[in-house]
């Protein structure tokens, strides 16, 4: 099998522009489908989506039918007061009929390893709720079956579909999920031809999730506002402010795994919300003071030990978790590390990420001290768009460092260690004689 792996699809360039393509898109399936639902999170994105929509509702009389546009929101508790404000602005529109939820459904609490979950609007947490309920709130007594003790039975978002596509009804979610987010966001548009933004839900035979804006860069999503005169959550007028970059601005509560790192702008920003966030959940001030060091490893990573080995060094951190979610982490490294050794044999690198596979000790470790419990950090994202010819020649100058120090034991590499790692390299992939 040749050596030589595509890593990502070139952006095909078209002669139509990513706002005509997402009005195509979504007439498309306002013919196809006999209900339309939008999944508005008050974001950046999902505004796009619900503009687009919205255009597109009013754009034929043949679309009449979905008017007013179906519109749910999930209110996380933990968010900013514009964000509320401005799914407030959107719900009094005469077009759409906005459905605002406030339930504790299970999310993640990367702010500590023995309590990793959390509830938004949790009744038994309610001194303690980041802001008051609003009044448009449809809670959990609303929804007949809903589990609400024990607590961990309590479903998290996605499981909410049943409840809200419930059949015969063949129903379309609008979802406001761009490729450029993440590698695992542009493989599931990716892995098809036909109908490529169109997901199947699992589990549910008469719902299929949409991304109509799934190509849209950073870029487009903040012109369409400016130049068609959306409105839109102002929250990030104050991010804007505070510095941070376009492409890391979220507006979603702080406490996941990767909005962690930005868990200070919260405090910056957002003032109000950020007076009660300060205590919502367990390990929170830990969070907010160490976010950025090796404690969460973020922007810093402890230092292995020189004489422990790497597999060694990932289990020390495996056992920081519960039980269950150590068990969690422990099968995804298995399964990272079980699909490198599908595709080659070649020995797995301190820090450098092999070209083909993009798994390094550094990535496998990253994953043992996070977590990564909703799989957003993947493997390829670390090699994707790069040079073949400068990746592998750091990889094999990890391997020949490891093999030059007498480290090569700690690398866990079940077969023996090659000689001469330049020696790994594809011909049509060598630079020069290192």
């Amino acid at each position: 099998m040749s050596r030589d792996v595509r890593h990502t699809l070139d952006r095909m360039e078209l002669d139509a522009d990513v706002y005509t393509l997402a009005r195509e898109r979504t007439a498309y399936v306002m013919d196809t489908f006999d209900h339309i639902q939008v999944a508005f999170s008050g974001g950046k994105d999902s505004t796009a989506v619900l503009n687009v929509a919205l255009e597109v509702a009013h754009s034929e009389p043949r679309f009449a039918r979905h008017l007013p546009l179906d519109v749910y929101f999930f209110d996380e508790e933990a968010i900013p007061m514009e964000t509320e404000a401005y799914v407030r602005r959107a719900f009094s529109r005469d077009d759409i009929d906005g459905t605002w939820l406030c339930l504790p459904v299970q999310h993640r609490n990367a702010c500590s390893r023995h309590h990793p979950y959390w509830w938004p609007w949790a009744p038994e947490a309610q001194d303690k709720w980041c802001r008051e309920l609003p009044p448009e709130a449809i809670t959990f007594d609303k929804f007949p079956g809903f589990p609400v003790w024990p607590r961990e039975a309590r479903p998290t978002i996605p499981s909410m579909n049943t409840w809200l596509s419930p059949p015969p009804r063949q129903t379309a979610v609008l979802m406001g999920i761009r490729a450029q987010e993440s590698i695992i966001r542009t493989r599931s548009v990716t892995w098809r031809k036909v109908d490529n933004f169109v997901i199947p839900i699992k589990g549910i035979c008469n719902a299929f999730k949409v991304y109509p804006v799934y190509d849209w860069r950073t870029e487009d999503v903040w012109a369409a506002p400016k130049l068609l005169d959306w409105d839109y959550n102002h929250a990030y007028d104050l991010l804007e402010m505070a510095g941070v970059p376009a492409s890391m601005q979220r507006c979603s509560p702080a406490f996941g795994e990767e909005p962690l790192q930005k868990i200070h702008t919260y405090a910056q920003c957002f003032p109000d919300v950020w007076a009660k966030m300060s205590e919502r959940v367990p390990g929170i001030g830990s969070a907010a003071r160490y976010a950025l060091t090796e404690l969460y490893a973020y922007k810093t990573r402890p230092e292995k030990p020189a004489d422990m080995s790497w597999p060694d060094w990932c289990a020390h951190y495996l056992k920081k978790f519960q039980p269950k979610e150590a068990a969690m982490v422990a099968e995804r490294l298995r399964d990272v590390t079980a699909r490198h050794y599908r595709r080659t044999r070649d020995p797995i690198a301190a820090k450098a990420p092999h070209p083909d596979t993009g798994v390094s000790w550094h990535f496998l470790f990253t994953l043992a001290a996070r977590g990564d419990f909703k799989k957003r950090k993947q493997e390829g994202g670390a090699v994707g768009g790069k040079p073949m010819d400068k990746l592998w020649a750091a990889y094999t100058a990890d391997l020949a460092a490891s093999l030059a120090d007498g480290t090569t034991h700690l690398l866990g590499y079940p077969r023996a260690f090659p000689t001469d790692p330049y020696a790994l390299i594809p011909p049509q992939h060598r630079m020069e004689t290192p």
